[in-house]
């Protein structure tokens, strides 16, 4: 395990001036600058030994091919294998305790076994299994799932000293995605302060997660960030999707009109990965620009007219705010619909 990317100001005083910052004495230099650390020229990039949880599903396999670029040796737990080159596949059952305690503290790969050392430990853990929606099960069973597999997923992470862990949180937290009828923001552009009071069983499910995050997080000191996914898109569905949602703005309502390239996903878990010291945050992960072609304006017209508008925005920003994202790991989506519909 090595130093992961942060600026030299998060190395010499993380987490102390964390602290110091709310007590009124300032944060480091990098967040008080608005300057992302992983920008900085002094970090260091290292390989990690991470454990991938659901990494055969739509966010997970591009997320790991993300990883895998990157130098980082990846092993995927999944009850389907993913089959990437140099990807281990382990198949195991999350809401089964024994099975996750093992799967975190077994060999990643036979050559493991060579140095006769003992199996080496994890540095980090990214948790992305789960029942992905209403629907798919009855609602008992999402939510009994979705919460059981986290619980364990990160109680064995702190029980085996693995001292990150990054898991999928999303966008239905805000209870806008899966509510009945329409239920409209209490501001816009949404950020990570604004209420997160759903209605359905997936959305609570990610709610619970929050809250057992932040309190493993406060029980033993690691770093836990939780990513508030927006709708996961990949590049293919750029032609398939997207001139429906430009014939159509309001099929992008309860998205709150904004999405995620799965490679800008799976860039922004690698900046996680590689800073240190945040402790407990929860990050919303969105492309820049809104799903749509009308204007941000024309939208809030449309859509949000007498939901307070906390600042100015851009013609095409999303109003799903990834501001912290950039500002905390330095996450700088790179992908674009306009771009690749050009």
């Amino acid at each position: 395990m090595g130093q992961r990317a942060i600026c030299s100001d998060h190395a010499r005083k993380y987490p102390t001036d964390r602290v110091a910052a709310t007590a009124g004495r300032g944060p480091p230099a990098c967040v008080a600058a608005d300057t992302p650390c992983p920008l900085d020229p002094l970090r260091i990039i290292v390989q990690m030994r991470v454990f991938f949880t659901g990494g055969s599903g739509k966010a997970g396999r591009h997320a790991i091919a993300h990883l895998v670029e990157q130098g980082h040796r990846v092993v995927n737990g999944d009850l389907v294998p993913l089959g990437h080159p140099g990807v281990a596949d382990l198949r195991l059952d999350l809401t089964d305790a024994g099975q996750v305690f093992n799967a975190l503290s077994a060999y990643a790969g036979f050559d493991e076994l060579e140095p006769g050392t003992g199996v080496p430990s994890y540095d980090a853990v990214v948790h992305f299994a789960a029942i992905p929606a209403i629907l798919f099960r009855p609602d008992n069973e999402t939510f009994r799932i979705n919460t059981l597999s986290t619980y364990n997923v990160i109680d064995a992470a702190v029980k085996l000293g693995i001292r990150k862990v990054i898991f999928a949180s999303s966008e239905t937290t805000y209870g806008i995605c899966f509510a009945d009828g329409e239920v409209r923001p209490e501001y816009v552009p949404i950020d990570e302060e604004h209420p997160t009071v759903p209605s359905d069983s997936y959305a609570m499910s990610k709610v619970v997660n929050e809250a057992t995050a932040r309190s493993f997080q406060r029980r033993s000191g690691i770093d836990i960030y939780g990513l508030r996914i927006n709708n996961v898109i990949e590049p293919h569905e750029y032609a398939t999707k997207f001139p429906a949602f430009v014939a159509d703005p309001g099929l992008r309502r309860r998205n709150i009109f904004a999405y995620i390239d799965a490679r800008d996903l799976g860039q922004m878990v690698d900046c996680c990965l590689r800073t240190d010291g945040l402790g407990f945050e929860v990050f919303n992960v969105s492309n820049d620009d809104t799903s749509v072609g009308i204007t941000s304006d024309e939208v809030y017209e449309q859509f949000y007219s007498g939901v307070p508008r906390r600042r100015a925005m851009g013609r095409y920003e999303t109003f799903y705010a990834n501001d912290k994202a950039k500002q905390l790991v330095g996450f700088a989506p790179k992908h674009s619909w306009r771009n690749d519909l050009a």
